[in-house]
């Protein structure tokens, strides 16, 4: 009897887009506390493309060959020993620490999903693990008190965007810094609008008088660097992207690691689909056209999240 298939983005070495290809795998089988998800729509994120460059692997090391991916949605197809949270057939969302779901199929711990709430599209679902904890994680970070002034770097992005719009439920006035695309959208989700590139600094100190408190960045050390400059706390200075830059200035760094937990996740979808926050997606791409769908997330000018629909 033909053993069941499933298919999985794969790379067998480091390099740019032309490495990433499609496996034909067996199905996984889920062992003790364990679900395999038949996958509807999973996430990308630039993270993945500097793991797949070999970019990170002095700080996060894996093994050739490797899959890819940690965001996820879908649907229950199997269950491990012991599993009693879920049932075959319920729709789930959550995350793979083991770059894996960019598959049509993945197993992960059952302690990793949650239910997925009716109102949630499968795309919005498939992207909200990294997007949601990381955004939830920069803000919790800085502590942001109402009347506060936060800027934010890469602030139209898919952690950006959401990061706006909790600084903003928390009646904190967000300095959005992004290209002038991104003015009409900052500006009707509370935030002032201010444009990166030259002189970027002297725009931050006219917008804030008052000085700046804390800074989130979530696209690279030169931010970092800059919101130092500007006398920001280093206490009060958030990354999730430029951890060597955060160590040597002795800023902060945390990311969806340090709010993966259900309870987070479960914060964040409920407000995604309550329409509480907007959570834009971008584009979608079905699993065949991975390296296309890099190609445009590595432009690093997309507002909203890139989709995989296996």
């Amino acid at each position: 009897m033909n053993q069941p298939s499933a298919r999985a983005v794969r790379f067998d070495r480091y390099g740019g887009r032309e490495v990433l290809y499609i496996a034909e795998i067996p199905v996984p089988a889920p062992l003790a506390g364990e679900v395999l998800v038949a996958v509807r729509a999973a996430g990308i994120a630039p993270g993945e493309a500097a793991i797949r460059s070999g970019a990170v692997q002095d700080r996060w090391p894996g093994t050739l060959p490797s899959g890819q991916g940690s965001d996820l949605a879908g649907v229950v197809a199997a269950l491990g020993e012991g599993v009693t949270d879920f049932a075959v057939g319920d729709e789930v969302l959550g995350y793979s620490w083991r770059r894996s779901s960019h598959a049509t199929h993945v197993v992960v711990p059952a302690t990793q999903l949650i239910h997925k709430p009716a109102g949630l599209s499968w795309e919005a679902a498939g992207s909200l693990y990294g997007a949601g904890c990381a955004a939830y994680a920069a803000v919790r970070a800085v502590g942001p008190k109402a009347d506060e002034t936060v800027a934010v770097s890469a602030a139209a992005g898919g952690v950006g965007s959401l990061v706006v719009q909790l600084l903003a439920m928390r009646d904190v006035r967000v300095l959005g810094i992004a290209s002038s695309a991104n003015d009409a959208w900052l500006t009707e989700h509370g935030a002032t609008p201010v444009n990166y590139g030259e002189g970027l600094g002297d725009r931050l100190t006219a917008a804030a008088p008052g000085g700046i408190d804390a800074f989130i960045d979530l696209f690279g050390p030169e931010y970092v660097q800059l919101a130092a400059d500007l006398g920001v706390p280093r206490g009060r200075i958030e990354t999730i992207i430029s951890h060597d830059k955060a160590e040597e200035l002795g800023t902060k760094a945390e990311g969806s690691a340090e709010a993966s937990t259900r309870e987070v996740m479960t914060e964040m979808a409920d407000l995604v689909a309550t329409g509480k926050l907007e959570f834009t997606i971008a584009a979608t791409y079905p699993l065949d056209r991975v390296a296309d769908a890099f190609a445009q997330l590595e432009q690093r000018h997309t507002h909203g999240k890139i989709v995989l629909l296996p």
